[in-house]
């Protein structure tokens, strides 16, 4: 798929869109400020190399994981892989990379996701004019919304984790037990979500300082406060998403000590079960093999001194152990 903005009635509108697979050859608008490819097949990367003169990255050259091949500046253009998060409100958050290319005045996205902030931004710049006439100032809005989606995504999950503080460390005894079970499960994902983000506001810290490098010969005011300030929140999320991540290391070991401590106690009334039941039931064990040598099953009061042994053989024990501090 191919979606094309370019500026009309002075905001950025789409004026093309195409639907992958592509089959026959097209022309892409010269007016195009900001082309996004999403999934993009043969014929839409061809279109793409005709208008701005460069190979658009593949799937494969995303992936890689070196500095080197995320940022770089090739054929008069600026090259740029950060990772975003996608589906983030669902079990199984994604984290995939997607490629920013600006050459002129343009901007060339490459992805293979669907982000929420790309269509929040695309519908923001429909509405606000005069704002978008070249593609760095595009990216930039681009970049703040993705930024303010992991803000918000930062801001839930720390809602959530509060919440499951104080039901972990709640004393309310009426309240019922808690399924810890659950408990896990949830800080696994927060975890996972949390990581997620880090790793993305990573990536984004290392092209906000490249974007700034390769952007310094422009003198564009503008675009250096918008870098600097943009350089400022990733940071400040960055250390946000470390501090929840430190919280959820936390809760997790809090709810494996108290998952602990319920299994000692449920061991330690099996063991006073144990220590109360097995001297009455070894009495009763040896009276009850009923032997003709044995005197006492023919004494008149063989019956209540065995009772009698077998409460004292239960007694005994129980408050020797407690006055030892064992049970």
């Amino acid at each position: 798929m191919l979606k094309v903005h370019a500026t009309r009635d002075n905001c950025l509108k789409r004026c093309l869109e195409t639907q992958t697979p592509v089959e026959t050859a097209f022309d892409i608008p010269a007016g195009a400020l900001w082309i996004d490819m999403i999934s993009p097949g043969p014929a839409e990367r061809e279109a793409v190399r005709e208008l701005m003169h460069l190979e658009p990255p593949t799937r494969e050259d995303m992936d890689e994981i070196e500095v080197s091949s995320r940022l770089y500046q090739e054929d008069g253009a600026v090259f740029m892989t950060a990772l975003v998060m996608s589906r983030t409100d669902t079990a199984q958050p994604e984290c995939q990379p997607i490629s920013f290319v600006l050459k002129g005045d343009r901007l060339l996205t490459v992805r293979y996701t669907e982000p929420q902030p790309f269509a929040t931004f695309a519908a923001r710049a429909e509405r606000q004019a005069g704002m978008w006439g070249k593609g760095d100032i595009i990216l930039a809005g681009l970049l703040e919304a993705v930024i303010d989606r992991t803000a918000d995504v930062l801001e839930r999950i720390g809602g959530e984790i509060d919440q499951l503080s104080k039901e972990i460390f709640r004393s309310d005894p009426k309240r019922g037990n808690v399924d810890y079970q659950k408990v896990l499960v949830r800080l696994g994902q927060h975890n996972d979500l949390t990581s997620k983000a880090r790793e993305s506001l990573v990536s984004f810290a290392r092209m906000l300082t490249f974007m700034t490098q390769a952007l310094e010969t422009k003198q564009n005011k503008e675009m250096k406060g918008h870098l600097k300030i943009m350089t400022r929140d990733v940071q400040s999320l960055s250390d946000h998403a470390s501090y929840l991540s430190n919280k959820i290391t936390f809760l997790l070991d809090a709810v494996l000590g108290i998952v602990n401590i319920e299994q000692s106690r449920i061991i330690k009334i099996l063991s006073l079960a144990a220590t109360v039941f097995l001297p009455p039931t070894l009495i009763a064990s040896v009276y009850g093999m009923n032997f003709d040598v044995m005197p006492e099953l023919k004494w008149m009061l063989g019956y209540p001194l065995a009772l009698l042994l077998m409460v004292l053989s239960a007694v005994v024990p129980y408050y020797f152990f407690k006055w030892r501090g064992w049970l």
